[in-house]
Formats: structure tokens, sequence, C-alpha cells
């Protein structure tokens, strides 16, 4: 397992998935035009070693591909991660052991959470250099401006650290945060967000709020403050679990709050409750500009970071990008986890192209008339982010999930518009949806994409066309005869099929 950010950069440039940029680039636009094409292309990760106007290397695309999240996270495939995923949903839902050694597997459990716990780190390398006010300038750090018309340069991948005033509960989010001055900066976040509810509560006690942003953190660690998890639970104990291991804290140099010792740059302010600036517009995960918003400032009175610091950046916008890739993961985790809660559920998949979290495809093993509804309904109540998935298929569990030429037959052969498609209307919203009539406001639908059993139907349905299994075992024994042992039946070649799959379509 890899400690941190230098050591995970070694481990992609050893397997060959590092390149380092040497000539001078930009971070106002021409970073983010390089990383974009390599993303839509599964390529590298980069570390731009001559930054015009900052001192300070950047690293982009450590998570551009499924392969590295699942590297990060010390896995090698993406069906691993589903067994974190057992582990966590006996977590969250812990039920009585019957057998002696469901006892012990539960016992396991529990001593990874012990495994799990931080500890505090006397001599953090994050603090090796002090900058405190009047010497601070965070124009000095090599922050991005990705597009065009995006108002402002910003931080991205920063994890976000407030504490709760009545609890002292912690909350890790990765929340955009823009320029304003050389001291101050406004952070974007939704007003579910643990960030925006630590706010409330300490405007409601007429105290400021402390902040802090770690910068340049292991994606372990941005891993587990992207997992939605319940407010109770630390993304601290997550990341731990997450790497087998308790994470190394430091106590910030002014603030009551702990970040990750291993940090490369380390951010110190205060938020004002009710100061606020306009942010944005800013390219988001939509693929659009979003609007300009009244964003809380946080006011930054202390730098420190460890000798010779690398920042870590990405930025969002139309799939593929690095968080697309982290949806992916998640995606997998969560699938034992959604299980649990709703048992009819085999498989479940949130494509990349519809923005890791728009639309939801659902395989079930059918047993009852209905069942599909009951699924999709139960599936948008299941975890916080659900709420914002606007479509919901669902359909056979042989139908694989992941194949949207199998998804697209089952739609097209299994449903009655009239009957199989229900729409909700007026459901509380995703603010950056521009495709709902009522920003904050919009529908949900559902397909029932699975065959059909009385009385959803009065008539039977059709047997479905199967290969003979001993004409089929005789063919793949003398495949070779043939004299076609050559053809890779793996590899498909989607314009074969009368795909036109633009790469420019996925970064222009």
């Amino acid at each position: 397992m890899t400690n941190d950010l230098r050591q995970y950069l070694q481990l992609l440039e050893q397997r060959q998935q590092l390149r380092r940029i040497t000539v001078p680039v930009d971070p106002d636009l021409e970073m983010a035009e390089i990383c974009n094409r390599l993303l839509a292309a599964g390529g590298p990760a980069l570390l731009f070693e001559n930054v015009i106007g900052s001192p300070y290397p950047v690293a982009i695309n450590l998570l551009g591909t499924v392969e590295r999240v699942c590297w990060a996270m010390n896995m090698n495939h993406p069906l691993e991660l589903e067994a974190l995923g057992e582990k966590l949903a006996k977590l969250q839902q812990p039920k009585p052991p019957k057998t002696l050694s469901q006892a012990l597997d539960f016992g396991k459990i529990l001593f990874d959470v012990i495994r799990a716990k931080p500890s505090r780190e006397l001599l953090p390398p994050c603090q090796q250099v002090v900058i405190k006010t009047p010497d601070l300038d965070l124009r000095q750090l090599p922050l991005i401006r990705p597009y065009p018309k995006d108002a402002g340069k910003i931080i991205t991948l920063g994890l976000v650290i407030t504490k709760d005033c009545e609890t002292g509960i912690p909350n890790v989010g990765v929340y955009r945060l823009q320029l304003q001055s050389p001291t101050t900066m406004t952070v974007h976040w939704l007003s579910v967000r643990g960030g925006a509810r630590h706010l409330r509560k300490a405007a409601a006690r007429g105290k400021k709020l402390e902040v802090a942003v770690a910068i340049g953190v292991h994606p372990l660690i941005i891993m587990a403050a992207a997992t939605p998890i319940p407010v109770d639970l630390s993304e601290w104990l997550f990341a731990g679990l997450y790497g087998g291991g308790g994470i190394h804290l430091a106590k910030c140099k002014t603030l009551d709050l702990e970040v990750p010792a291993q940090s490369e740059f380390v951010l110190e302010g205060t938020i004002t409750p009710g100061e606020v600036l306009p942010d944005g517009p800013c390219g988001d995960h939509m693929g659009y500009y979003g609007g300009v918003e009244d964003s809380p400032v946080i006011h930054f009175h202390c730098l420190t970071h460890r000798r010779n610091p690398i920042y870590l950046t990405t930025f969002s916008g139309r799939p593929p990008k690095e968080e697309a890739m982290i949806a992916l993961a998640l995606n997998r985790i969560y699938t034992p986890i959604l299980r649990q809660q709703v048992p009819e559920i085999v498989d479940f998949f949130l494509p990349m192209e519809a923005l890791s979290y728009k639309a939801a495809i659902i395989s079930i093993d059918k047993a009852y008339p209905g069942q599909a509804r009951r699924a999709a309904l139960a599936f948008w109540s299941a975890l916080p982010q659900f709420t914002y998935t606007k479509f919901v298929i669902v359909v056979d569990k042989e139908i694989n999930i992941r194949d949207p030429r199998q998804v697209v037959w089952a739609i097209s052969s299994k449903v009655d518009p009239s009957r199989d498609v229900f729409i909700l209307g007026d459901t509380p919203f995703d603010s950056l949806d521009f495709a709902s009539e009522k920003i904050g406001l919009g529908g949900r639908m559902g397909i029932d994409a699975t065959t059909k059993i009385p009385p959803e139907t009065d008539h039977p349905w059709g047997d479905p066309l199967t290969s003979d299994p001993e004409v089929a075992r005789r063919v793949t024994e003398r495949w070779q005869e043939y004299g076609l042992g050559d053809i890779d039946l793996t590899a498909v070649d989607a314009t074969r099929f009368g795909y036109e799959l633009d790469p420019a379509f996925r970064w222009r």
C-alpha cells in the first residue's frame, strides 16, 4: 500500500502510467486542454514540472481510468471493490450472527475497524514550511482555470474539512473553491452537504466556522471523502478501512481541526456566517457552465506545505473525467450495500455517459408482478446520492447491464410505454440540472424492461432464442479445425455495428 501522493506517483511511473512534462505549460486553459485529450483516450497521468507563474509542479489525471482508481485502493480489478462493499454493508446494517463462522467473520470486520482508527503525528511533513499573513498569497499556487468562460482559478481536489460545533464530528468533503483575492476563496457546496450543515450550526451559535483545505493527499483518502456515508461516521475511519490501516493525522497550526499528515499543502481559514461573494460561472460535471451563485467566503490566514510540494488537481466536465472514474469505483463498492437494502437487486450500474448518477440500470431476480416498479422506487430512497437520479431502467438478471446493446434490446423488446413507464413529477432535484423546468425541482422516470408475468400481461411471453447446447459445445471444440482460431471473439469494434464513436465529442 502506498502511503502518500508521492509514493502513488512512483507506483504509476513504475507501471508506465505517468508522463512527466518538462516544457513550460500554463495552468490557465492549456493544462486542462492537454489533459482533456488524454482523458478521452484513457491516457496516462501527468506531472507538469515547469508550471508558468508558480514554483510548484502539478499532478493531474491520476484517477483517469478505473484501473488506476483500483491501484489507489490497493486492488487490481473492479470486482475486488465489491468485496470491500460487502464489508461496509455489514458495518452499516449489522445483523446478529447466527453461526460461529458468521460470528468469526464479523469479528474480523470489527478488528478491521479498530485497525482503521486514525493516529496523530507530532511532526507532520505537511507542516515543514509555514506561511502566515501578511506573507500568504494564494496566487503562488498553480491554480487551474479549465474553460475559457470560467470566472476564475479554482481548487478542485482539496479536502475541505470542517467540524460540527455541537458534536465535534468532522466532515471531509471535496468541494470546488474559486479564487477571489490573494487570501480569500469562495466555496461551492450544496445545502445538503456536511460543510453547509456545519456552517448553519455555527451561524446559529454566532460563531465563525473553521475550515482547513488539504491538497495533495493520497487518492485513497479522496475516495473516502467522496463516499456518501452516514452523518455520524468519519471519513478518516473510512479511509482507514479502504487502506487497511489508520491514516496519520496532524493538528492544524491555527485551527482546532485535523488534516492528513502527509498532505502536500494545507490551507487554514475561517468563514464568517452570512459573508458571501459571487461564485461562478464555472464548468461543471453536467457539461455546461454553472450559474453564478452567492457562496460563502473563506478567509485564509495560514498555509503550510511539505518541502518541494506537489500540487494535485483535476476538473469537471462532460465525461470521461476523473470524477466519473471515481463514481464507477464507488458504484462497485456500493453494490453490496444496495443489495442489502433492496434484496431483489442483483446488480446496478451508473453509466459514465449518464454523468455517473443521472441514469441507473438495475437488474433484478424477478419473482412477482410489479417488482420492477418496487425496485425502482426503493433505489431512489436507498442512498442520498440516488435522490438526483432521473432515469431508472429495470431489467432481468440475465441482462448484462454493462453492455448497452443488451440494455437497449431489453427496452425495445420488453417495454410497452403505456404500461411500463411511470413518472414522478416535482421531486427535489439537482440545482445544476438545466433540463428541469424549475431549478431544484424535477421529474423522475422508471422503465420496467423486465419480462412480464400475469397479471402484468394477459398473453404468454415468447420463448427466448438459444443455441442447442450440444451443437454449441461441438462448435467450440472444432473452432481451430474450422481455421478460425486467429479471430478474437472478445474484441468488439463498435464501428462494425453502425456506431460512430467520435473521440472529439468527449473533450470538445
